[in-house]
């Protein structure tokens, strides 16, 4: 458990996961990973529990740090202010030990949220939606993703390779977990009011779970945004440049503009996704097929012959129309859409060229 002045509520945990071992039948130690200034340690001492002082601060790093010094072959954790029910530890034991599943959650959304327990803010919105893209992002079926009541066997920890220090410690758990092809199950808890005073900033570490999240699903966060402008905006030059109607409307020639802008900028989104994929090495690759692509091709010769091919095809478009503007006496201006497409091709062609540089430049020094 980690503990930041938990003084009120963990003499009563430890009493807790005490008469859930002796219900097992099975030992156990119980670590207390603490950043305290209050009694806090003082009582967990007392109480029989080993007590460890991290030589960092954050929650997550306060579970590296005792996972590091953990002997067990299972490992439970929960926080310390009496939310959680240690003696229904029994409930997330036994399915790990019996079934071989690599984690088990204790679902609060599952089971029951006593009156006062969390704020509505989380119970109806935060929890809810933050579960929800974790599922979305990493291919996840969890009711509950960040439930602090957990058991897990020791080689999974291992496996995780786990690494955040702050709340996001909980997402980063599930995400590694679903990256590695690893069983989550869930189980019903009921989840009560805390005994002392909170320390969870809600909007900040929401933010730091949306964060995490996207930063390591770049196929979220880059590829499928950019994809959908980048094909948007190829659309909307195609409808302008044939004269298309739309809802019987022409698009006119700031259509084209904005179609060529949306295509560059789409374009320069999903070569940010690979980018990030290939030099960060995130939890969640991006896998989608234009992604996996450039990722396999945009190297310096590939990428670059195609780059080159597209810039001379603008090029030579663009030569063609001003060899019409100069043989008609200048005076007449070539087709204002034309300029655009040999622009856009010309813009596309250089982007592809610098980043096949680029991509090589990190693929080497990986």
């Amino acid at each position: 458990m980690p503990t930041l002045n938990e003084e009120e509520g963990i003499g009563e945990c430890i009493t807790q996961i005490k008469n859930a071992l002796v219900e097992l039948d099975v030992t156990g130690e119980i670590i207390i990973s603490d950043s305290s200034v209050d009694r806090t340690p003082e009582i967990a001492a007392e109480a029989g529990a080993f007590v460890v002082e991290p030589d960092g601060s954050g929650y997550g790093y306060a579970y590296r740090y005792a996972f590091e010094r953990a002997r067990g072959e299972y490992i439970a954790i929960g926080d310390a202010d009496t939310t959680y029910d240690f003696e229904e530890l029994p409930k997330l034991f036994r399915p790990i030990s019996r079934n071989g599943t690599d984690m088990v959650l204790g679902s609060r959304f599952g089971g029951e949220i006593a009156p006062g327990a969390m704020p509505a803010l989380h119970q109806y919105v935060g929890n809810p939606v933050l579960t929800r893209f974790l599922n979305t992002f990493y291919g996840t079926d969890v009711t509950d993703a960040h439930s602090g009541f957990r058991v897990l066997h020791r080689e999974t920890v291992e496996q995780l390779e786990l690494a955040s220090d702050g709340m996001e410690f909980a997402s980063e758990m599930i995400m590694q977990a679903s990256a590695r092809g690893l069983t989550i199950e869930e189980t019903p808890i009921t989840y009560h009011e805390r005994e002392g005073d909170a320390t969870l900033d809600s909007f900040r570490d929401g933010w730091r779970h949306v964060r995490f999240m996207l930063v390591n699903a770049p196929g979220y966060l880059f590829s499928v945004p950019g994809m959908v402008l980048g094909a948007f905006g190829m659309l909307i030059m195609t409808l302008a440049f044939f004269d298309i109607g739309v809802g019987g409307q022409s698009l006119g020639v700031h259509s084209m503009v904005a179609g060529s802008l949306l295509t560059i900028v789409g374009y320069q989104v999903v070569t940010l996704g690979v980018f990030a994929t290939v030099a960060s090495d995130p939890i969640k690759r991006a896998e989608d097929p234009v992604s996996a692509w450039m990722g396999r091709h945009l190297r310096l010769e590939q990428g670059g012959a195609a780059g080159v091919l597209v810039f001379v095809g603008g090029a030579v478009y663009a030569a063609s129309l001003l060899g019409q503007w100069i043989t008609s006496g200048f005076d007449e201006l070539p087709f204002l859409m034309s300029d655009i497409v040999a622009a856009t091709a010309i813009v596309l062609g250089l982007q592809i060229v610098f980043s096949a540089f680029f991509m090589s430049t990190v693929a080497e020094r990986k």
